[in-house]
């Protein structure tokens, strides 16, 4: 099976980046909502700055694509999509800054604590992680009051300590003990897998889909998972700053284990090859309709930025 991503993919990744950066500027608007007091402007530049950036806005489209595959209604979906991307994007202006990863670039500009300051770009963080549980409970995210709720436990669960910010603490911990095989799987399952596991589970989950169908999208959201993390262990070694858009090398720099580093590139692009028809194989049930997702597995372990 041919599972290179198409031109067409790449138009409804594109379109679906749109879609998403057109709600988030709509969602970062100075005027305050109701019960709020203010929105201070230089907070809501930083907080624009750390999202409003391009990027190819893959979380969003594996839930807004996961939600169309199931049939739930699509301006409810890409209200989750937007959430969860207020989540990502708060996590990369947490890690750049210089008590994480110390990064200046991201998205080829510069980070939040660059282009601000380091107090700003914290504040900007907290300021969208708490903005993507009121955009899930809001009343215009019209989905069903136990799918919203399921939508706010799981999303939580995701980026908490059981997650994300788990991953990212073991992440540092990493800096100082490496890890063994398991230890890496582990952290690349929560630091970066976590949120893409929720992406597939959260269209599913807007769509009402029964609990097979949900195990089976949180399955596929896992196997994307991994596949990503291993992409961009390759990356880190095989590309440079410019086609990044952020530090190259630095895992090798700070002597952080990978698998890449455990087993070499060429098996690591060979687990990737099986991880890709693992996961077309899990949406076969699905038949011509679960195309683009595959195309995002494909895309997924082999992107170059």
């Amino acid at each position: 099976m041919d599972l290179a991503h198409t031109d067409s993919f790449a138009v409804r990744l594109d379109a679906a980046a749109q879609k998403v950066a057109a709600l988030l500027a709509a969602l970062l608007e100075e005027v305050p909502l109701e019960g709020e007091i203010a929105r201070p402007e230089h907070l809501m530049r930083a907080m624009r700055h750390g999202v409003l950036n391009g990027g190819k806005r893959l979380r969003p489209f594996l839930v807004t694509e996961t939600a169309r595959l199931l049939g739930a209604p699509e301006a409810a979906a890409l209200r989750v999509a937007a959430a969860l991307e207020c989540i990502h994007c708060y996590s990369l202006i947490h890690d750049d800054l210089p008590s994480m990863d110390d990064d200046d670039l991201r998205r080829g500009q510069p980070t939040v604590h660059i282009a601000f300051d380091e107090a700003t770009a914290i504040l900007a963080g907290d300021a969208l992680l708490t903005l993507a549980f009121d955009i899930l409970s809001a009343p215009e995210t019209d989905l069903p009051d136990p799918a919203k709720l399921a939508l706010i436990s799981q999303l939580a669960r995701a980026a908490g300590a059981g997650g994300m910010v788990g991953g990212q603490a073991l992440d540092l911990q990493a800096e100082r003990v490496t890890p063994d095989e398991a230890g890496i799987v582990r952290l690349q399952a929560m630091k970066t897998g976590a949120l893409l596991r929720y992406a597939c589970a959260a269209g599913a989950i807007a769509a009402g889909a029964d609990a097979p169908t949900l195990g089976r999208m949180t399955r596929f959201g896992e196997i994307i998972g991994l596949a990503f993390q291993l992409a961009d262990d390759l990356l880190d070694v095989t590309s440079d700053a410019a086609t990044l858009g952020k530090a190259a090398g630095k895992d090798a720099g700070r002597g952080k284990g990978t698998l890449v580093s455990l087993h070499g590139i060429d098996q690591v692009r060979r687990r990737l090859d099986g991880l890709v028809e693992e996961a077309a194989t899990l949406l076969e049930p699905f038949g011509a309709e679960a195309r683009t997702l595959i195309e995002a597995a494909g895309f997924i372990a082999s992107r170059d930025r």
